[in-house]
């Protein structure tokens, strides 16, 4: 029996619980769950979105637009073995198997390797895909030449050195690495393609991951920052020499990609790839 009073105001609506958004510290196991959740549910959706700007078949560093066949980072592929981390839907592999090389490709996700799969079967071609964890290649000690990723999972863990040594283990003494990865300088600016995204809002040199969670609070995305000279010195911890540092100019006209534009990539670097050779006596 309701007793409150005839004249008395209705109660206040709860407020619905808000996913949160912010930076704060996240271990390396949580990060891993979490992007492997995020990456299997965002799988189709990505694709739908990215896939004209990324290809089927196409080598892109990011979303600058600077391609693999002009760039030549990775040199002369054929005949080279190669692994691909953090390959999504492939199209990087495909791009290098078609230039001759012995591709490997492994992603975290799931959900990435099937679409991954589903690119396969468009372009009547079939890729090695493996599903792991960077931090643990099931790959045998320099059993490769080359290592590449663009935009695959560096900036998603929360121990890069982890990643950075088993690349070293895998790869052959001399053995290249060439990764893309977001511009340290965009962790100082705000994700946002206009204007307002060209104000310095937030510190460089504040290491505290990006994190998205869900209204109960667990996380569900992570991205984790790390300065120039924090790469500089995780590379050479893990035994590679820093052999040239790539910050590709604007060339995808009015493509717009979350907080890249053309307003913004004219202006400031949004994308660093680093390029390092395995020292011959790591």
């Amino acid at each position: 029996m309701d007793t409150s009073p005839a004249d008395a105001p209705p109660p206040h609506p709860q407020p619905e619980p808000q996913p949160r958004v912010g930076r704060w510290p996240v271990d390396a196991d949580t990060s891993a769950r979490a992007n492997r959740s995020w990456w299997d549910a965002d799988a189709a959706g990505y694709r739908a979105e990215h896939g004209s700007f990324l290809g089927v078949s196409d080598f892109v560093w990011g979303p600058e637009g600077l391609r693999e066949a002009d760039a030549g980072v990775l040199g002369d592929v054929r005949g080279r073995r190669v692994l691909e981390v953090g390959c999504g839907g492939a199209q990087c592999a495909r791009w290098l198997a078609g230039r001759g090389a012995h591709v490997i490709a492994v992603d975290l996700s799931a959900g990435m390797l099937r679409e991954a799969r589903a690119l396969d079967a468009s372009a009547g071609v079939r890729t090695d895909l493996v599903q792991c964890d960077a931090r643990r290649l099931p790959l045998a000690d320099g059993c490769v030449d080359v290592v590449c990723s663009a935009y695959g999972a560096l900036p998603f863990v929360a121990d890069v050195g982890e990643v950075l040594a088993e690349v070293a283990r895998v790869l052959v003494p001399g053995g290249l690495l060439a990764a893309s990865v977001p511009h340290p300088l965009r962790w100082a600016l705000p994700d946002l393609p206009g204007a307002d995204g060209l104000v310095v809002r937030h510190s460089y040199f504040d290491r505290t991951p990006y994190v998205e969670a869900d209204e109960e609070g667990a996380v569900r995305y992570v991205e984790h920052h790390r300065t120039l000279g924090d790469w500089v010195r995780a590379l050479a911890a893990a035994g590679f020499v820093l052999a040239d540092l790539v910050e590709p100019e604007w060339s995808a006209g009015d493509q717009v990609w979350g907080g890249w534009s053309r307003l913004r990539g004219e202006l400031v670097p949004g994308t660093a790839i680093l390029v390092a050779r395995r020292s011959p006596t790591a």
